[in-house]
């Protein structure tokens, strides 16, 4: 039994998490993480998940945090500024679904509103029948994300909660993106409606830092980054707005994640 399985399907291991799960406990690790004496940890994850250290600019990393949330080299993720394509903002792991009354599709028994997601109904009727993109971020993805389109950009609102682990033995026992802290903005894009694009924290990320709040901002540019630990980008689109690629939605069919990189087209403007 390894360690998720432990603490989800266990009793003790399930009082253990009502621990970890506080953010409290997320910030302490944070600031270790933070921290010089973090240093050590790096090179033994690195090798484990099998990290290419060439791809990143490293000088200046002083602790594990730093080293988590590496910048890549330039122009290993180009990004295509075609403005009727749509890109995936984060390297990750892609599901699509789409919205019908509300409700995402089901995953691992547990259902998942765009209420709840946004504890805004108002503006979950906004995407009624459009799409729900989740990119699951693993712990040897880049964590650095851009925003996914040009447009005027809201400020950031900010939904504080417990933070579970976003691998998939969690969403078998918690509906893990309305128990998270997740940040979300709105950005008006021209060809794609107003989008929502959110930020989903995990166990033992106690920070989602994002760099502006309201301003205009370029696709492909750099929107912010998570700390330590597997995390989710989410991204809601309206009725009519999108023709998502024919993979990603036959991948959907069959509940099969697709591996995408921060920058690459994922979809096209249904505008003419």
């Amino acid at each position: 039994m390894d360690t998720l399985q432990f603490l989800y399907h266990t009793i003790p291991g399930r009082c253990v998490l009502k621990v970890l799960t506080r953010p409290g406990i997320s910030k302490a690790c944070g600031r270790f993480l933070d921290s010089d004496l973090s240093h050590f940890l790096i090179k033994s994850f690195a090798d484990k998940h099998e990290i290419d250290l060439s791809e990143y600019e490293l000088d200046g990393v002083r602790s594990f945090n730093d080293f988590f949330s590496r910048e890549i080299k330039e122009g290993l993720r180009p990004i295509d500024m075609d403005e009727k394509h749509l890109i995936a903002p984060c390297d990750g792991l892609l599901s699509v679904w789409k919205i019908c009354e509300d409700t995402v599709l089901p995953v691992k028994q547990s259902n998942y509103t765009i209420s709840s997601l946004l504890r805004n109904p108002k503006l979950a009727a906004h995407y009624r029948d459009g799409y729900c993109l989740v990119f699951r971020l693993c712990v040897n993805h880049y964590h650095r994300y851009c925003y996914v389109d040009s447009g005027k950009k809201s400020r950031t609102v900010f939904l504080p909660g417990v933070l579970h682990t976003v691998r998939p033995i969690a969403l078998a026992q918690y509906p893990v993106f309305t128990e998270n802290s997740r940040a979300y903005t709105l950005i008006r894009t021209p060809e794609f409606g107003t989008v929502v694009q959110m930020e989903v924290g995990a166990m033992l990320v106690g920070r989602i830092v994002n760099h502006e709040q309201e301003a205009q901002v370029i696709r492909g540019a750099e929107k912010g980054m998570f700390q330590y630990g597997g995390s989710t980008i989410i991204v809601l689109i309206g009725k009519d707005q999108v023709q998502m690629r024919e993979d990603l939605l036959k991948n959907a069919q069959f509940g099969v994640e697709t591996t995408v990189q921060m920058g690459e087209t994922i979809g096209y403007a249904k505008k003419n």
